[in-house]
């Protein structure tokens, strides 16, 4: 079960990548580059896995906090929940395109 407040830090980590992809004033009707969307998104999820490994690394040679462990892990696992729920909701959706009539 994910905690409310890490969720909440999950959805604003979400929320700050889609609005950096958005598009120009200009170009009206176009939005964010899914591909560098994506990209961003995959790129946030290594990062903190990498810091939770990092953490759990000093944790085992004496030079790290337990507490700093636990936050940074709890975190990692928070960001591939969120992303796991949206590429369900993804492959939900390719599969009901798919189911449409032409």
């Amino acid at each position: 079960m994910v905690a409310p407040l890490a969720a909440m830090k999950a959805y604003a980590a979400a929320q700050k990548v889609v609005e950096s992809g958005a598009a120009p004033a200009g170009e009206i009707g176009q939005g964010p580059d899914f591909t560098k969307l994506l990209g961003n998104v995959i790129s946030g999820l290594e990062q903190s896995s990498q810091k939770a490994e990092t953490q759990m690394a000093a944790h085992a040679a004496g030079k790290g906090d337990l507490v700093d462990v636990v936050t940074s892990v709890a975190s990692a696992e928070t960001s591939l929940e969120t992303v796991m729920s949206i590429r369900d909701q993804v492959i939900s959706a390719y599969q009901q395109v798919l189911s449409m009539p032409i």
